[in-house]
């Protein structure tokens, strides 16, 4: 198999987009087609994929190959059942076909009960998954996907990652989903300026290989605009004198001739935004105890209690449809048909982030305008360069928000939020629309952030360095863990791994049991962490041990569980004192004596609850 793309030019209105680029495309290679926003990297995959013609230059490939392309924007699948719809492509002379359309179908995260309903039922983002399962199906010989993780989660996104890796076809990948690409990828293709430049590395290797070829191309860009400017001056300066008209004339020619070197002149500097300073809000920004919410007789969620701290960055994640952004919707009073108890703390001011947020904007003003309005203080002074560090470049600012698109606005009301004091951020998918350089903008800001954070996002390497808890949604649970987001990925890939093993059923019950266990939301400092590995076991170990085992292992996570209730009952009433303290003058000594001493017993259950922890990790490594 293999594919020649041979000096392609493509042209809008005779605005070059891509001028003469020329590469082959080798079985099994693994490209990540890079470049700005506006480049030209969706409209080469689609002259490949042959949905669009070259102004001029030829694209050639073996006459039996097949090609597999997932647009970013799906056509709908009506009048079929999700079953019929994935069955129409598979190879039905291969009796494994069904089996691997299921695998395929529960690894993009569909659950057998969604296999006969009705395709029209499923939001856009699933039936972005259903057509990227067709193609899966298909086995073509080159796949070619633009943004394929914007609607998958993060399991999904790994499972993707893991069949490309295992697959004998080539692929060409625009994605934005750094460590997406970083694991899947073996081969960089960058657009610039119309041309492509190849780097025979995964892309972290290609971005410091570029800064160095952008170096090169900004010294060899300035030079020439050196030799140039020497030899107008000269020409202006010799113009009209007799004995010099030969070497004037000389001179004119030459820079007439001359090829004229373009270099992309992005700003490569590091532009930082800091949030605004914002009144410190109390102890627990958010209190949930016990919380269920169901539509109709459907339980999205229940049970479910945690904690979150002030200055805490946490994560929710799971499957689509688990219930993160409802619990969001609940935590933002948008919704309150829920049962239970979701207290939002002592002077909490919220600013949230989701998709409908960009539909608040008002369509009159200019980008500029928009910014410019809440902007205050230096920032003023540094507009152009932060809309510019969100994809707001040149004529781009001067738009009215009413002619932006969805991605844009969704953009314009993230730099908008970033400007306003606040000190519990909500965020629901943020980096949806955002290139890698606006994404490393938006980390650096959150990271400094020294306020309360929920980000809602399935982006990896975005989450990696910000977070220090992960609240896993699924099967109507939302289960705590506290690390980052790959200490929570390891856990889950162990999990998996357990559960995977022929054990005899009290040993396989008490190890999920122990894995399950996770340290409280008040220890985001603590080095406690989840057992790396647990003991190989087999349906011919001693019985009778593995039970003893697991009675152990059911008493210490007793204990344990013991402590976080007592600690959680705690920190309740040292909230409820603290506010009885804050709010009402001429305290009696009585209560400053209680507050004091509720301290002191939180400190030693805290103690405790980590000799306690420690014990349990042991028993599970044992």
């Amino acid at each position: 198999m293999a594919l020649s793309i041979e000096n392609i030019v493509k042209e809008y209105s005779s605005k070059p987009i891509l001028a003469g680029i020329t590469f082959l495309v080798n079985k099994r290679d693994r490209i990540a087609l890079v470049g700005k926003n506006g480049a030209g990297k969706t409209t080469l995959l689609r002259l490949i994929a042959g949905e669009e013609t070259p102004t001029s230059g030829h694209i050639s490939r073996d006459s039996d190959m097949t090609i597999g392309y997932l647009p970013q924007h799906m056509i709908h699948n009506e009048g079929t059942t999700l079953r019929e719809e994935v069955d129409s492509v598979r190879d039905k002379q291969d009796p494994k076909s069904i089996g691997h359309m299921e695998r395929v179908l529960l690894g993009l995260g569909f659950e057998r009960t969604d296999f006969d309903r009705p395709c029209n039922e499923f939001s856009g983002g699933w039936r972005m998954r259903i057509e990227l399962a067709k193609i899966l199906l298909r086995k073509p010989d080159l796949l070619l996907l633009d943004e394929p993780t914007n609607h998958l989660d993060i399991e999904s996104i790994q499972w993707l990652e893991d069949w490309l890796k295992a697959a004998p076809c080539a692929a060409i990948i625009v994605s934005h989903d750094r460590a997406f690409i970083d694991n899947v990828t073996t081969r960089t293709i960058e657009i610039s300026l119309g041309k492509i430049y190849d780097y025979n590395v995964p892309y972290s290797q290609f971005v410091t290989l570029r800064q160095e070829r952008h170096e090169q191309q900004v010294r060899a860009y300035e030079n020439q605009q050196k030799m140039i400017k020497d030899t107008e001056d000269f020409i202006e300066r010799f113009r009209y004198k007799a004995t010099k008209s030969v070497q004037v004339q000389s001179r004119i020619k030459q820079l007439s001739k001359l090829e004229r070197l373009e270099v992309d002149m992005e700003d490569n500097s590091r532009l930082r935004m800091k949030f605004p300073p914002a009144p410190r809000s109390g102890d627990f920004p958010v209190i949930a105890d016990d919380i269920k919410k169901a539509f109709g007789s459907h339980v999205v969620f229940d049970h479910v209690t945690f904690t979150i701290r002030r200055g805490e960055k946490v994560a929710f994640v799971g499957k689509n449809g688990e219930g993160k952004t409802t619990l969001v919707r609940c935590i933002m009073n948008e919704l309150q048909d829920y049962t239970g108890t979701l207290k939002i703390g002592h002077n909490v001011k919220i600013g949230y982030f989701a998709q409908n947020q960009a539909s608040l904007l008002d369509g009159e003003l200019t980008v500029f305008d928009t910014i410019d309005r809440v902007a205050v203080g230096d920032i003023r002074t540094r507009i152009k360069d932060i809309l510019g560090a969100f994809m707001f470049g040149g004529e781009a600012i001067d738009k009215r928000v009413k002619v932006l698109s969805g991605g844009e606005r969704s953009r314009l009301a993230m730099i908008r939020l970033l400007l306003e004091p606040v000190n519990l951020l909500i965020l629901d998918e943020p980096t949806n629309h955002l290139d890698m350089r606006s994404k490393d903008v938006l980390k650096e800001a959150l990271q400094a952030f020294e306020g309360t954070v929920i980000l809602v996002s399935h982006d990896r390497d975005f989450l990696d360095g910000i977070v220090s808890k992960v609240y896993e949604f699924g099967g109507g649970k939302v289960r705590e863990h506290l690390g980052g987001i790959y200490d929570w990925l390891r856990y889950k890939r162990q999990k998996s791994k357990v559960e995977s093993q022929n054990l005899p059923e009290d040993a396989d019950k008490a190890i999920d049991l122990a894995l399950q266990t996770h340290p409280l939301p008040h220890r985001a400092g603590s080095n406690y962490s989840l057992p790396s590995g647990v003991p190989a076991t087999s349906g011919a170990a001693d019985y009778a041990a593995q039970k003893a085992k697991a009675a152990e292992l059911r008493k210490a996570q007793k204990a344990v569980a013991q402590a976080e209730q007592d600690i959680s009952d705690l920190e309740q009433q040292i909230l409820d004192i603290e506010q009885i303290l804050a709010e009402v003058e001429g305290q009696s000594p009585e209560n400053f004596e209680k507050y004091n001493r509720l301290k002191r017993s939180l400190e030693q259950r805290m103690y405790e609850w980590e000799i306690l922890s420690e014990q349990l990790a042991e028993l599970v490594e044992s």
